[in-house]
């Protein structure tokens, strides 16, 4: 089944907010391989939607960033700042109500 990029665009701030969350830090290429796993290859992250979203979200203050030098490569690890873990949580209530909504007007069953 193709998911809608548009649809996946729109959730990619909440997304990677919950993924940090989650894991505490990541690196770019470490997130885009968690969201394959995580939908079993169905919603693939491309970088070039991937990087200008943590960029955005960095300059937001929403994340914090710090460098390791790891195989003679420099990589770059993202985490949540106080009000990035903030955020994430009033864009996971945004997402449960929007889905909620989408619920009542598409005629659809919950999940669960």
């Amino acid at each position: 089944m193709a998911v809608n990029n548009e649809l996946f665009k729109g959730t990619l701030q909440t997304i990677i907010l919950n993924l940090l969350a989650e894991n505490e830090r990541m690196y770019g290429y470490e997130i885009t391989q968690k969201v394959k796993t995580i939908t079993q290859g169905e919603l693939i992250l491309k970088e070039g939607a991937l990087y200008p979203t943590l960029h955005k979200l960095e300059a937001s203050g929403l994340l914090e960033t710090s460098t390791e030098v790891i195989e003679n490569r420099l990589r770059k690890y993202y985490s949540l700042s106080k009000d990035g873990q903030k955020e994430r949580v009033n864009k996971l209530q945004e997402a449960k109500d929007f889905i909620a909504h989408l619920q009542l007007l598409l005629n659809l069953k919950p999940a669960i």
